[in-house]
Parts: C-alpha cells; sequence; structure tokens
C-alpha cells in the first residue's frame, strides 16, 4: 500500500491560482496565510495526474464524448460509497456546480419566482438565483444542543405557491454535516406536497468522516428521486476543482427530459477530454488516497480543537462531520463583524472567509480550510492566538 506524504508544501504561488494568486485581489494583502476558498493544498493524486500524462502522450485533443468507462466508474463508485444503484441515462456532465444551480433555475424557474436557502450556507446558493431576478426566501438552521438542524415547521410557514426551488447542501457547508436520512425523507416530502424541485449540492459527499454515512437526497426514498436533482463532482475529494469534473443525476423521467434538453440545446452537458479522463481515474483509482487524505484532515480537525480549547478557548469549533473545512464561533470575542475579520486579516495575518458571507446566522464566525499540511495549520494558529493575545 501506498503511503500519500501530506505534509508536504508545496509551492502555489504563481500558477494562476485563486487561493494564492488573488489574495492580493480579495484581501489586499498577498501575504497572508491563504485559509480560505475551498480547495486543499495536497498533490493531486498521482493516478490521477498519471492518467493526464498518459492522455496528453497521444497529443491530439479533438471533440470528445464520455467513454464507457467515465459512466461506469461513476456507476460503480457511487454504489460503492453509497449503495445506490444509477442507471445510465441518469447521467449527464455539467460545468461546475453552481453553473448547474444557475442552469436548473433557469430551467424550472421564471423571474420573481422564489428560491429557498437554509442559511447559513454556501454563499452561492444566495447569489445565483438573486442575479437571476428570483426572490430568495430564507428558511435559517436551528442550533439544537449544539448541532444544526432543519426547521421544518418554519418551512411549511414560508411556503406558497412562487416557491419553486429548495437548494440543498448535502452535506451542509459551512457546517459540515452530514444530514440523517430521516431529514432528508422529511424534508423530500415536504418539497414534493408543495411541488418544489430540490437541488442538492453534494460536492462534499465523498468527505463524509467514516464514522457518518452519507445519503444522497434521492436515494433516500422514491418521493425524494421523483421531486430532485443532484450534483456531485470528485473535484473537491482529490483536489482537480480547476479540471471542472462535476456531473448530474436526475433519476425522474420528466425533471432528466426538461434538464438534460435544456443543457444539450447549449452544448452545456459536453465535457473535456480531461474531466472524463480525470474523473474516471479518481473513481477507479482512488479509494486509498481518499482513506489517506481523511484521516489526514480528522487529524487537522483534532490540531484545531485542541488547539482552540487550550490556547483560544472564546473560539469555538464546530467540529465537522465531512469537508475540510472548520466552522469557527467566535462570538465570546465580542467583536463586530468587522472588527473580527480585521483581527484575522489584519492582525492574524490570516486569509479566512468571512462568516456573514453565508447569510444569517454566520455573523460572528468564520470559516477556516484546514485542507493544508499541519506545519501551515500550526503557524496559522500560532499567528491567531497572538493577535487575540493582543486584542
Amino acid at each position: 500500500m501506498k503511503h500519500y506524504n501530506f505534509d508536504e508544501v508545496i509551492e502555489r504561488h504563481g500558477t494562476s491560482c485563486v487561493k494564492f494568486d488573488r489574495l492580493k485581489e480579495m484581501f489586499g494583502d498577498e501575504n497572508l496565510i491563504p485559509l480560505w476558498v475551498a480547495d486543499m493544498d495536497f498533490r493531486t493524486p498521482d493516478f490521477i495526474v498519471d492518467a493526464l500524462k498518459k492522455r496528453c502522450e497521444h497529443e491530439v485533443f479533438g471533440y470528445t464524448f464520455g467513454s464507457d468507462d467515465y459512466y461506469e466508474s461513476i456507476i460503480n463508485w457511487v454504489h460503492y460509497k453509497y449503495n445506490w444503484k444509477l442507471q445510465r441515462e441518469w447521467i449527464s456532465y455539467i460545468p461546475g456546480i453552481v453553473k448547474g444551480i444557475a442552469f436548473a433555475i433557469q430551467c424550472f424557474t421564471q423571474k420573481g419566482d422564489k428560491v429557498i436557502i437554509q442559511p447559513p450556507v454556501y454563499h452561492p446558493f444566495r447569489i445565483v438565483p438573486e442575479k437571476m431576478k428570483r426572490e430568495v426566501v430564507y428558511n435559517p438552521l436551528k442550533m439544537v444542543d449544539g448541532i444544526y438542524e432543519m426547521d421544518f415547521d418554519h418551512l411549511e410557514s414560508i411556503i406558497d405557491d412562487t416557491c419553486k426551488v429548495l437548494i440543498l447542501c448535502n452535506p451542509h457547508n459551512p457546517g459540515g454535516i452530514v444530514w440523517k436520512k430521516e431529514t432528508l425523507v422529511r424534508l423530500a416530502e415536504i418539497c414534493a406536497k408543495h411541488n418544489i424541485l430540490v437541488i442538492s449540492d453534494e460536492i462534499h459527499a465523498e468527505m463524509a468522516y467514516p464514522q457518518y454515512k452519507h445519503h444522497p437526497f434521492a436515494s433516500v426514498s422514491d418521493t425524494a428521486a421523483s421531486c430532485s436533482l443532484t450534483f456531485m463532482a470528485p473535484s473537491k475529494t482529490f483536489n482537480i476543482a480547476g479540471i471542472v469534473t462535476s456531473y448530474a443525476i436526475v433519476p425522474n423521467d420528466r425533471i432528466r427530459e426538461e434538464f438534460y434538453s435544456f443543457l444539450e440545446a447549449g452544448e452545456f452537458g459536453d465535457g473535456t477530454i480531461f474531466a472524463y479522463t480525470a474523473t474516471t481515474a479518481a473513481y477507479t483509482y482512488g479509494a486509498e488516497w481518499l482513506q489517506q487524505m481523511r484521516m489526514y484532515i480528522m487529524e487537522n480537525v483534532r490540531f484545531v480543537e485542541e488547539f482552540m480549547k487550550l490556547h483560544l478557548p472564546k473560539i469555538k469549533v464546530y467540529q465537522p462531520q465531512a469537508s475540510f473545512l472548520v466552522w469557527l464561533d467566535c462570538r465570546e470575542l465580542k467583536l463586530s463583524q468587522e472588527e473580527l475579520v480585521h483581527l484575522f486579516k489584519d492582525k492574524a495575518g490570516l486569509a479566512l472567509n468571512d462568516g456573514s458571507i453565508f447569510g444569517p446566522g454566520g455573523e460572528g464566525h468564520m470559516r477556516l480550510n484546514i485542507g493544508c499540511p499541519r506545519s501551515v495549520l500550526d503557524k496559522a494558529m500560532k499567528a491567531l492566538k497572538k493577535a487575540v493575545d493582543k486584542k
């Protein structure tokens, strides 16, 4: 068994890398430690790189399509990970999950229709429908005994005939929640009753830690399958976001016909040579790498938790159940959001995501990306402690 080295520090500056090379543009300081945008600093696994190199050796990059190997890799991987048996015709490439959300909103709603989101949640869920002149309606998550839960009573109270879509984050970003099956079943029942289409963003699905079981939304019941689109990708898991490897899964015939006709009209369902190649390699050879990477990430979570408890007890770590993103509750610092961002950025020299961008419930929080070598995380935590001590 090969041992992968996640402690390796890889220089990413100068590679047109958003995380590093847009620090100046996004934060006004190119010298910050970047712990924000959700990709990892780990080397893309060798089996993906080798597959891309081998394809490059052919030296002709003409029009392409998804091969049998491509579809079989997705079908086999999804069955292996979630015990969900897919049919090939359910699957289509999409050029990014946020783009897929935009396509679905364009396809299934009109200007003025309402789109429900569950904040605090990944900010494009709000931005995309707002830019498309849809009304965003909030169904905030509620905190019960320190754990985020869906508020179904509130959800039913805000639904009217103009609510057409609910965008689900499964697992949840930034909270890192792996939703329980019974939660998803109940959500499906409510949405189906009111003819609401569920768009389930499951890009962090493969990152669910071993003690938690991810349930693809459409797999939890016939009702869920009848009212939903599921979007997945190997991009977060295998650190290949720049290759754009997303795909849609649509079991319902009517929804699939309408959505895939929309994609076909603009050739949005046509992938690239490298997307097909990378996906096939990731899902064919990636199980061991994924296991080792998740264990490293879980140790990073433990490191941050122990550091905060020992040195920064006023910052609470909301322990993730999936992903390499950690939600930090900083409200006990008694700072305004502007002061909180100033503390992390200007005093500690760290680039994190401002919790307020995730909507109601995000105030007083910051999102920390721990998909990096532990030495980087150690340096960042020490810098934060120093800044808080001087506050």
